[in-house]
């Protein structure tokens, strides 16, 4: 039998998946592919509570819709750092990462192109879920050794022990769950 979850952003109220991580530990599933209201009014809070910022950055993942919508109500550009190194990559730097909702580690690319939009600038880092918080650390790292500065961090859910992280800013928490539902 599922299990579900429901979550209230904003106006939106949405029910989510409970998924198998552990034996007795479940996330509940966020997914804001096709959600065009609920990712246009994340984006726009998101922003509201944003420090100052020059380019928006997120790992190649299901935070690329939120990323572009707030790139288009802010005006400033954004950048996707690619799970793969592409043929078009001009020197690329990379740095390795392992996620809690991937098995196995994975490395994050940024372009000579996208170095040059991230030197000496405000880099605000967005994601659309930050949980265990290594996509943010790797995202960190690329942008310091792009010369950036990091502006702040910020994600739509902070799930489990990231809501206690000083360091982002988030719209909601996401709990944690047991095999049973319960939240942990």
């Amino acid at each position: 039998m599922d299990k579900y979850f429901e979550l209230s952003i904003g106006s939106f109220t949405k029910k989510l998946r409970l998924c198998k991580i552990e034996d007795d530990l479940y996330i509940a599933a966020f997914i804001m592919f096709g959600e065009v209201e609920l990712t246009i009014e994340c984006a726009r809070l998101l922003l509201k509570a944003a420090p100052d910022f020059d380019v928006l950055i997120t790992a190649e993942s299901k935070g690329i819709p939120l990323i572009y919508e707030m790139s288009k109500q802010s005006g400033k550009k954004y950048l996707v750092a690619r799970k793969n190194k592409k043929l078009y990559m001009d020197n690329p730097i990379s740095v390795d990462v392992k996620s809690i909702t991937t098995s196995f580690v994975q490395t994050l690319y940024i372009d000579q192109s996208d170095i040059s939009l991230i030197k000496n600038k405000r880099v605000l880092i967005v994601d659309d879920v930050i949980s265990t918080g290594e996509s943010i650390k790797t995202l960190k790292q690329l942008i310091l050794k792009a010369g950036g500065i990091i502006s702040g961090i910020s994600a739509v859910l902070a799930e489990g022990d990231a809501a206690n992280r000083g360091d982002i800013y988030y719209l909601s928490k996401l709990p944690l769950f047991n095999s049973k539902g319960e939240e942990l």
